[in-house]
């Protein structure tokens, strides 16, 4: 769980971040902010920017979701296996 946590509150303080350069990037060179315009360019930044930036994050998190799905495949195999014995 603190492995989510850590990765998704990084990814949003990213955006976040794209979110601010590209806004004042587009303020300084035009006068009108098209906000949907602004908000999809700082989502495809932050992306690219998150692939290569959060790969330790994204490595970590992945390590723990596979843990935690083979310990339940483990629980899941040892009750169907305590089940076909007692039948």
């Amino acid at each position: 769980m603190k492995e989510f946590v850590i990765y998704t509150g990084l990814r949003i303080l990213l955006f976040i971040a794209s979110l601010g350069v590209v806004l004042g990037v587009w303020l300084l060179v035009a006068r009108q902010v098209p906000v949907v315009w602004v908000v999809v360019v700082a989502f495809v930044i932050s992306g690219i920017a998150s692939y290569f930036l959060l790969d330790r994050q994204r490595a970590a998190f992945a390590a723990r979701v596979e843990e935690r799905a083979a310990r339940a495949t483990a629980a899941f195999d040892e009750r169907r296996a305590r089940e076909d014995v007692d039948d």
